[in-house]
């Protein structure tokens, strides 16, 4: 498995709107419109692949307040979960939100990925919150 840096509007960002949208969206009954898709243009988009080019996982990185980013949309192929590529998405963002300049990363948690991100040593900061119609907490990892 490898992580990699992809471009904005390119077949390969198209693919991982694809990924997104089956992982997280689909089972909400939600769709990405095209002006949130829009205002990705100036974000990081990180995606993994296997080592024979198959799209498994994706993060974003878009910039927050500061000298914090914010991990958003983080997306993994349901057969690949369990296997490492979350925390190699995860590993990579933060290598490369330290090489920006960026001392804080922040995210939105799913409920049920807490303990993920915890076993990463982020932590939740605040009360637990609904966004897209689900419990979501505020979470934080010092870069």
């Amino acid at each position: 498995m490898y992580v990699i840096e992809i471009e904005f509007a390119t077949p390969e960002y198209d693919d991982a709107v694809r990924l997104r949208y089956e992982v997280l969206r689909k089972p909400l009954g939600l769709e990405y419109t095209p002006e949130q898709l829009a205002a990705e243009y100036d974000n990081y988009h990180l995606a993994a692949y296997t080592n024979n080019g198959q799209l498994i996982g994706y993060l974003n990185l878009t910039p927050f307040e500061g000298r914090a980013i914010k991990m958003r949309q983080v997306a993994v192929e349901p057969h690949a979960q369990g296997l490492g590529t979350g925390r190699k998405l995860v590993e990579a963002s933060e290598i490369l939100a330290r090489k920006m300049g960026y001392q804080t990363m922040v995210l939105h948690a799913r409920e049920s990925a807490v303990a993920f991100y915890q076993k990463l040593d982020y932590k939740v900061v605040g009360e637990r919150f609904e966004e897209v119609s689900i419990p979501h907490f505020f979470m934080e990892k010092a870069l």
